[in-house]
């Protein structure tokens, strides 16, 4: 009997001997789930909008939501004086389609991994780009209804854009996604110079030109900053960031020959930078980078003005640049780092950078089905959203 027992114990015993090393692995395997699910590296993001508690709440100059509707905010628009009938403020931007061969976007091409769905619409890749360039022309219509865009991008392109109030202007140069920001700054330059060439020739109706990114919305009208600052040729937007204190997702300039000459000299300023120092950027910062060293290494320049959220003007190799604050003119909706305090009062224009871009189109489809139809509608679902990574 007892020979018996030892026998049975000894089948055993190689289970007993294996059970350290399967709790050991066991272990690790639930160590690594956790780490993928919890590292920074691989943020969960969702395909639908996820509402929180609106940022700023109880804070003073921040829009103060009740329910989803902002209680608090005034456009300037309501109150700024007429323009003047022969000045006009047009929007610039660069644009370039991708993935766009023949057959892309065939039901037999696309893959399912690039479809994303927002509201009833189903979207690849090209065809999310293109919705996004339509939200941003129309936020600019509704906000600013007597602008106009002009769209800069490839010779090559087969960009049509049939909205009024729309100009597609093709611009020699490489388009490619790697030196997309490099030939953002070559397309202002030569955009320019056209604009000069036809002052000299006899326009004498001063336009004025804001350079943007097109996963912008422009919620309020930017004539005033004209109006407002009458001494500047170029203006940009700052934020108080060591590294990168400068934006050039917004660039305005004063259309007068004066204004335009001088801006475009101290672009190609910028650009020369671009190409010596910052190569290697050539997708993406480089431009912010040139134009914050271009800027930062004039000798008077005080880069302490950056700290403070008002408005100046600085004289930089002949051009008087305005310095506007990114919280008003280029705010960026939190997500996961960045801006934790809420949307400010006086905000005109909300970038959606990154994979933001999800909450623009949202944005937009919430404005453009509300009544009545107005901004109120969209500010406090992008307050009560935007630390949310999508999957755009």
């Amino acid at each position: 009997m007892a020979i018996s027992r030892w026998r049975r114990c000894l089948l055993y015993l190689p289970l007993l001997l294996s059970l350290p090393l399967l709790f050991s692995v066991m272990e690790l395997t639930h160590l690594h789930t956790a780490n993928v699910v919890s590292s920074p590296s691989n943020p969960k993001k969702f395909d639908h909008l996820v509402l929180g508690p609106a940022a700023g709440r109880g804070l003073p100059n921040r829009v103060q939501c009740q329910g989803h509707k902002a209680i608090n905010w005034t456009p300037f628009s309501t109150f700024s004086p007429m323009h003047d009938i022969h000045e006009s403020t047009s929007f610039v931007t660069v644009f370039s389609l991708y993935n766009n061969s023949p057959g892309f976007g065939s039901p037999d091409h696309r893959k399912s991994s690039d479809i994303v769905i927002v509201g009833n619409a189903a979207y690849d890749k090209p065809g999310r780009s293109l919705a996004l360039l339509n939200a941003f022309i129309k936020f600019i219509e509704v906000s600013m209804p007597r602008s106009n865009v002009i769209i800069l991008t490839a010779l090559d392109s087969e960009l049509h854009v049939h909205q009024k109030n729309v100009e597609v202007v093709p611009v020699e140069g490489d388009f490619s996604r790697g030196n997309l920001m490099l030939q953002r700054m070559r397309s202002y330059i030569v955009f320019l110079e056209s604009r000069l060439k036809r002052i000299l020739h006899g326009q004498h109706d001063t336009n004025h030109f804001i350079f943007t990114d097109s996963d912008v919305a422009v919620v309020d009208d930017l004539g005033h900053i004209f109006e407002k600052y009458l001494h500047f040729d170029l203006a940009v937007t700052f934020r108080n960031n060591k590294n990168q204190p400068l934006n050039s997702g917004f660039i305005a300039v004063r259309g007068t020959i004066d204004g335009i000459s001088k801006a475009k000299a101290l672009l190609e300023r910028v650009l020369n930078v671009y190409i010596l120092k910052f190569g290697n950027a050539s997708r993406m910062l480089g431009d912010q980078l040139a134009l914050a060293w271009v800027i930062k290494s004039h000798p008077s320049f005080d880069a302490k003005r950056f700290s403070r959220h008002e408005a100046f003007v600085d004289e930089i190799h002949g051009a008087l640049v305005l310095f506007l604050p990114c919280a008003v003119y280029n705010w960026t909706p939190p997500e996961g780092a960045g801006q934790f305090h809420g949307m400010p009062l006086d905000v005109k224009v909300i970038h959606f950078k990154g994979s933001r871009k999800r909450l623009m189109l949202e944005s937009w489809n919430l404005f453009n089905s509300s009544s009545p139809v107005n901004f109120f509608n969209i500010l406090c679902v992008i307050l009560k959203s935007g630390r949310t990574k999508y999957d755009f």
